[in-house]
């Protein structure tokens, strides 16, 4: 159990330090089109982890209303 816990801490690690940069990227975005397609990456990204399991479907879904209010807000 000790090598499988370790196992998916680390996998999990990587998948959220992967989401962490996708959103960074989205809210760093300084024109609407830029943060549209950064959008579409990290909800790409959301729902992948979403699918393997190291997110729940609701929190990301929050995580991706979250950047969509962000993104509509550029003009």
């Amino acid at each position: 159990r000790i090598k499988i816990g370790e196992r998916n801490r680390q996998r999990n690690r990587f998948h959220l330090s992967t989401m962490r940069t996708h959103i960074k990227q989205v809210l760093n975005s300084k024109n609407k089109e830029e943060a549209v397609t950064n959008y579409q990456s990290a909800a790409s990204v959301l729902d992948k982890m979403v699918k393997k399991n190291v997110l729940h479907k609701n929190t990301a879904s929050n995580k991706k209303a979250r950047l969509m209010r962000y993104v509509n807000s550029l003009t």
